[in-house]
């Protein structure tokens, strides 16, 4: 059965990828993107590719965005996956982009998620998927703010799975590894633009590897087929970590925490 999908963040990445393959799939699908320009890039490069989707503009920290997308659209799931990433020590970063890192990826994602849930609850059914990280799981050094973002988007998905199951609404998150989608070097890349270490602290040395880390990341099509699923699955998982090599990898890291001095 054709389901009506919104997706947010689907200007690139993830986002675009399981957009265009649910539309694919016979669904219809909501698109949206930040800002005008990525819409019309967007509608381009659908109607480039035969796809028929909806392409609107949604900016989760726009309280305007989200509350016309609220009046006009009702859907069966909403995939929220918009997000960003500023890079740097935390004990230097300006708390001005760790903030704007907490309004995207956590009241961003909450606020449009309680819209749509008040509808899900009149319905009796509904799903959210949140596009979280491996970073949910893990604190990756000198990207440790974008991880506690992303740890509080958990443990906000957590809380919403257990609260709203009487009313028969899907909680799932998506957790992926390092994939190639750009938003990766573009986290790195913004540390540039306040780091000088004839100022800061913390030394330049601080980053070396960071360019060898970032030559191997994966193909980004494998995660969006991961996020396509769980979105389609009536019992998915609740936690959907990809790769499994990185499902093993912070298992274990959970598992050390333990034992870890101080």
């Amino acid at each position: 059965m054709s389901k009506t999908i919104l997706i947010t963040g689907a200007a690139s990445g993830f986002g675009k990828i399981a957009a265009f393959k649910l539309a694919e799939k016979g669904h219809n699908v909501i698109a949206t993107t930040q800002v005008y320009p990525q819409m019309s890039d967007l509608v381009r490069e659908a109607a480039e590719k035969g796809i028929e989707l909806t392409v609107d503009k949604l900016d989760v920290t726009n309280p305007r965005d989200i509350a016309y997308v609220l009046k006009k659209y009702d859907i069966d799931i909403l995939i929220s996956n918009a997000g960003i990433m500023e890079g740097g020590p935390i004990a230097e970063q300006p708390l001005e982009l760790v903030r704007s890192m907490f309004d995207v990826n956590l009241f961003g994602a909450l606020e449009l998620a309680q819209g749509f849930i008040k509808k899900f609850v009149r319905q009796k059914k509904g799903k959210i998927v949140f596009t979280s990280s491996m970073g949910g799981l893990w604190t990756v050094p000198y990207v440790a703010a974008y991880c506690a973002s992303k740890h509080a988007l958990e443990a906000i998905a957590e809380g919403l799975k257990t609260e709203l199951a009487p009313f028969n609404i899907k909680i799932a998150t998506c957790n992926p590894g390092v994939f190639g989608t750009g938003f990766n070097d573009r986290g790195v890349d913004s540390i540039a633009r306040w780091y000088d270490p004839s100022v800061n602290f913390t030394p330049a040395s601080a980053f070396d590897g960071v360019a060898d880390s970032l030559a191997h990341q994966l193909d980004p099509e494998s995660m969006a087929d991961v996020i396509v699923n769980v979105a389609l699955d009536d019992q998915p998982n609740f936690r959907n970590v990809h790769p499994k090599e990185t499902e093993d990898f912070v298992k274990q890291l959970q598992s050390d925490a333990w034992s870890v001095k101080s």
